[in-house]
């Protein structure tokens, strides 16, 4: 058995052993089970059930990251997207107005295209036709949104009449609990500890529990969904409703992410060949599959985790590990008192903060941040349009609207500077539907 595991997985060929597979493998999940707390929390506030998230997320995942095991060989796992999420339910639910049915609906059309240009490098051509300054600044500007929930969760930033938003009581309980996982999960990072995020999530349940803020409900035990998110995506709803900008931001968010994280994981595993990712295409339609599949179960877009990378330090060269860690997101399921705590809301007054999570929300966008780094900020006619997108997504609490002043922005700019021939015609193609929806 072990031999024909160690030639189906070509674990020798790639300088690597069983045991450091494995090994690898649970460093990879540790330092992303993260998103089994945060993504019930998040999708519960679109009207789904907790419980009911939580099992589509960790099947979801598994079953993503088993396909890229199986089929493309390479040690990338995957799981429902940060930014994806907050996209679903605050941007297309809640600010939208639009039932989880239907949002999962525009999902699923977003997903099948995926997967009809799967297997083709159309979705290259589209990633490499689009500004790297804008792409930066999306990536940050949706790290800017997730911080900013993660304070409001925290209750470190509340809203203010007059100033819209302000510093929130510090004192409350809620707030110092907040702040002192923050301050955990910082120190954590800053120390290289790779699951910082999943270490400071459970040290901060931990000082909650002993404060008596967290009400102890068990650790062992399944969920129990009471309503159930499997197969109630709703496609024709979101035709009908004309999802065209909605189902585009879906698309365009899940290439960015896919594209990004197979390359700099492919080239920090060494894995590229002159520039080209080998079995590309198996990859993106794992990657493809696994967002199809995540939207029947009920959740929003599966993609490729950067946080892989950890994984790839440990020494991850192939599928093998992807399929340690998929079946610890299944072994997960087992913990659901524990998700359940972790998630659970603390209610001050009429407002209700998630001070065990926040913490970690604030971390992740803190870490999606970092692109402003890559913005040509000495030229303008890069920097404004990204400067758009950077502040937009966070201050008009809106992903889409974000993008699309960076994409209406970078052609207007480089159209009246002398600088039409850097316009590719998918820059103009998307500005152009932005001006046609805003219009409308």
């Amino acid at each position: 058995m072990t031999a024909t595991i160690e030639r189906f997985f070509q674990v020798r060929e790639r300088g690597s052993t069983l045991r450091r597979e494995c090994l690898a493998g649970t460093t990879t999940f540790l330092t992303m089970a993260y998103i089994l707390f945060v993504q019930p929390i998040v999708l519960a506030k679109t009207g789904m059930d907790h419980d009911a998230v939580l099992i589509a997320t960790a099947v979801g995942s598994a079953f993503a990251t088993l396909v890229m095991a199986l089929y493309a060989n390479y040690p990338i796992a995957l799981a429902p997207g940060m930014g994806h999420n907050f996209f679903f339910a605050y941007t297309v639910c809640l600010a939208m107005n639009i039932p989880w049915q239907v949002a999962l609906g525009a999902n699923f059309i977003s997903s099948m295209l995926f997967v009809a240009l799967a297997t083709v490098k159309f979705r290259e051509r589209i990633m490499d036709a689009i500004p790297d300054s804008l792409k930066h600044a999306i990536a940050a500007g949706i790290g800017l949104f997730i911080a900013f929930i993660g304070l409001e969760w925290a209750g470190i930033v509340v809203a203010k009449p007059g100033t819209l938003v302000g510093l929130g009581a510090l004192k409350l309980p809620t707030a110092l609990l907040s702040l002192t996982g923050l301050a955990i999960t910082a120190v954590l990072y800053a120390r290289k500890v790779r699951s910082a995020i999943l270490l400071g999530i459970l040290a901060t349940l931990a000082i909650g529990l002993a404060c008596g803020m967290v009400k102890f409900h068990g650790i062992i035990g399944v969920p129990h969904p009471q309503q159930s998110a499997i197969l109630q995506l709703n496609p024709l709803g979101a035709l009908k409703l004309g999802f065209g900008s909605v189902v585009f931001t879906f698309f365009l968010l899940a290439l960015f992410d896919t594209v990004g994280t197979l390359i700099g994981v492919a080239q920090q595993a060494g894995f590229m060949r002159n520039g080209q990712l080998p079995n590309a295409g198996r990859a993106l339609l794992s990657d493809a599959a696994g967002t199809l599949v995540g939207t029947l179960l009920g959740t929003s877009t599966i993609t490729a985790y950067i946080e892989s990378a950890a994984g790839v330090s440990a020494g991850a060269r192939t599928g093998l590990a992807n399929v340690v860690t998929a079946a610890l997101f299944l072994l997960a399921l087992a913990f659901a008192p524990l998700i359940a705590m972790v998630g659970a809301g603390v209610t001050t007054g009429e407002t209700t903060y998630y001070p065990v999570t926040a913490p970690a929300l604030i971390v992740v966008g803190f870490l999606m941040t970092r692109n402003i780094l890559f913005i040509p900020w000495r030229e303008p006619t890069e920097a404004l349009p990204a400067f758009l997108t950077l502040i937009g997504i966070p201050l008009a609490f809106s992903i889409v609207d974000g993008i699309a002043l960076g994409f209406i922005g970078y052609v207007v700019m480089k159209f009246f500077t002398g600088k039409r021939r850097e316009i590719s015609w998918v820059s103009l193609a998307i500005a152009a539907a932005f001006v046609i929806h805003f219009a409308l």
